[in-house]
C-alpha cells in the first residue's frame, strides 16, 4: 500500500498559512486566525452583513505544502469544491505542471525525478482546498523542508491576491518569491483590503524579515475613508505593526492607475488621485526618517492608460518585479 500521509504529519511543512480548520475529514488552510475568524467581520456599503473577508481569506493565495521525498508520484485526495484554480507542484524549483481541481475529489503527479527533492504544492489562489491526505510511491522517504530563505509578507487588494491568475504560482507575490527567494505569505483579499485593525494585530504577530501594503483601491471603491481619515487610517495600520517590527523594511505601494476613477469621486467625494496625494502618504511622521519607516517602489504613476475603459497597463512584469524587490529589501 502506498504511505498515506494526513494533513497533520509533522513532515508536511504549510507555508503561507495563518491557521487551520480541521475536521474528521479533511484539514484546509486559512489566512486569518480560525479561533477568531469572528473578529473579522465585513458589512457591504448597505450595512448589510457579508462574510467575503473570511470568504477570501479561504482562498489559500500563495500557499504551499512543502517536503523532501524520493518519491515519484505525489497525490492528493481533497474534498470537492466546486470552483478551484488546481495546484501546481514545484520539483527542485522547476514547474512540474497544473492539476486542475474544479469538482475534482484527487490529483497526481507522476513521472518526477528520481532522488530526493523538494516538493512544493502550491495551492489554489480561488477556491477553498480541504485535504484529506496525500499518497506516496511505496516505501517512499519524506522529511520536512527547512526553509531558511527570508520571509516576506505582503497585504493587498484583488491585485495582491491575484484571483485570475493562469496559474497559483503565477500570481506577482509568487513570481516576486520564486525569483528571489523569499519565503512567502501572501495576505491579498480581494475587495477587502480595509486596513482592518485586526489584520494589522495579526501582521505584527507574524515574523517576517520584509513587509509590503498595497491600499488605497478597496478603500476607494467602498467609500471607507475620506480625505481626513485615509492617511490616519495608513499611519495607525503600520504603528501597529511597528509595535513588534521597528526597524523592519517596509514599501508602502499606491494604488496602480484607473481610468474611471483617477477624478471621479466616490461616494463620499474622494477621487483615486487625491487617494494617492495626501502628504507622502504619512510616512514621515514622529520625526522618523522616512527610510525607517517605508519605501515605494511603484505606484499609480508607473502605470501607463490604456485605451478609453480598458484599465491600465502596468509596467512589464519584469519591471514592476524590480521595483518591488527593490522597494522591499533595498537591492
Amino acid at each position: 500500500m502506498p504511505p498515506l500521509v494526513r494533513p497533520d504529519d509533522p513532515n508536511l511543512t504549510w507555508q503561507g498559512v495563518i491557521s487551520f480548520q480541521r475536521t474528521t475529514g479533511w484539514t484546509m488552510p486559512l489566512r486569518l486566525p480560525y479561533e477568531s475568524l469572528g473578529l473579522f467581520p465585513s458589512r457591504l456599503s448597505n450595512g448589510s452583513h457579508s462574510d467575503m473577508l473570511r470568504e477570501r481569506a479561504s482562498m489559500p493565495a500563495g500557499a504551499r505544502i512543502s517536503f523532501r521525498t524520493d518519491s515519484q508520484t505525489i497525490a492528493g485526495h481533497v474534498d470537492a469544491v466546486a470552483e478551484s484554480s488546481g495546484v501546481d507542484l514545484y520539483c527542485d524549483g522547476v514547474s512540474q505542471g497544473l492539476a486542475e481541481l474544479s469538482g475534482r475529489e484527487s490529483f497526481s503527479f507522476q513521472g518526477l525525478p528520481p532522488g530526493e527533492k523538494l516538493i512544493e504544492v502550491w495551492l489554489p489562489h480561488f477556491g477553498e482546498f480541504r485535504l484529506r491526505f496525500l499518497e506516496l510511491d511505496p516505501g517512499a522517504s519524506i522529511a520536512p523542508f527547512d526553509d531558511r530563505r527570508p520571509k516576506w509578507v505582503t497585504y493587498g487588494s484583488s491585485i495582491t491576491h491575484c484571483r485570475t491568475a493562469g496559474r497559483p504560482s503565477e500570481t506577482w507575490p509568487a513570481i516576486v518569491a520564486r525569483e528571489r527567494g523569499f519565503n512567502l505569505t501572501c495576505l491579498g483579499y480581494g475587495g477587502q483590503c480595509q486596513m482592518d485593525t485586526m489584520v494589522a494585530l495579526m501582521i505584527r504577530d507574524l515574523p517576517f524579515d520584509f513587509l509590503s501594503i498595497k491600499v488605497g483601491i478597496n478603500s476607494y471603491e467602498a467609500n471607507g475613508f475620506n480625505f481626513r481619515t485615509f492617511v490616519p487610517a495608513i499611519i495607525g495600520f503600520v504603528q501597529v505593526i511597528r509595535e513588534k517590527h521597528p526597524d523592519t523594511p517596509l514599501a508602502l505601494i499606491s494604488p496602480i492607475v484607473s481610468p474611471p476613477r483617477e477624478s471621479t469621486p466616490n461616494g463620499v467625494g474622494y477621487t483615486l488621485e487625491e487617494i494617492i496625494a495626501p502628504g507622502g502618504w504619512g510616512c514621515h511622521w514622529a520625526n522618523r526618517p522616512v527610510g525607517a519607516i517605508a519605501r515605494f517602489p511603484f505606484g499609480a504613476r508607473s502605470c501607463r492608460k490604456g485605451p478609453e475603459g480598458s484599465g491600465p497597463l502596468p509596467p512589464s512584469p519584469p519591471t514592476r518585479r524590480g521595483r518591488l524587490c527593490a522597494g522591499v529589501t533595498g537591492k
